[in-house]
């Protein structure tokens, strides 16, 4: 029996798509990770919504400004572009616990992911997450989906070993991932 295609894929932006540069707040210093573009152009001919979320502490701390942020993301955005790729909508969250106090926001929380879900009119149930830190993925156990952790230099042992311990899989990169996503609709394992 096949799977279906996902309803929307959810992926962390920095480690994932763009190098991550520990609060990146220059557009030129912004850099694709091979394969990203190629893995979210197959997404959006699969007319699957791709949907970034991303925490961003470095506002709430001081480290870069919600403009800078926005030029950064703008950036990232014309180079997938550029390869044939689109965001359809980017969600990020501002805050440090630390700083700014709790919030619903900051993966793992929820917060994002649930209005995503709103803002598309989809369900979680066949929702994907991905991303290189467990926090990227922790909400599909919360609420429904696969997630799958991706490795970057980024993604410690802890990371990898709480993502097992919630039987979230793992692939090498985005491609890899994406390739597991859309080979279960062609005769139902994984290429």
């Amino acid at each position: 029996m096949s799977a279906s295609l996902p309803s929307v894929v959810f992926l962390d932006r920095d480690g994932t798509i763009i190098e991550d540069a520990h609060f990146i707040n220059d557009p030129n210093a912004v850099r694709l990770i091979p394969g990203a573009a190629k893995a979210i152009a197959a997404l959006n001919n699969g007319k699957i919504p791709v949907v970034v979320v991303t925490n961003q502490s470095g506002i709430a701390r001081g480290l870069i400004t919600q403009a800078q942020y926005e030029a950064v993301r703008a950036a990232s955005e014309e180079m997938l572009g550029a390869e044939g790729a689109r965001i359809d909508r980017s969600y990020f969250c501002p805050h440090h616990p630390d700083v700014s106090g709790p919030c619903e926001c900051r993966k793992p929380a929820s917060k994002m992911f649930r209005d995503a879900l709103g803002d598309f009119g989809v369900t979680a149930e066949k929702a994907a997450y991905i991303g290189d830190r467990w926090r990227d993925v922790a909400a599909s156990k919360e609420l429904g989906g696969r997630g799958i952790l991706i490795s970057s230099p980024m993604t410690s042992d802890e990371d990898r070993r709480r993502a097992r311990e919630m039987d979230i899989e793992d692939a090498a990169d985005l491609q890899e991932a994406v390739s597991r996503l859309l080979s279960l609709t062609e005769g139902g394992a994984p290429k």
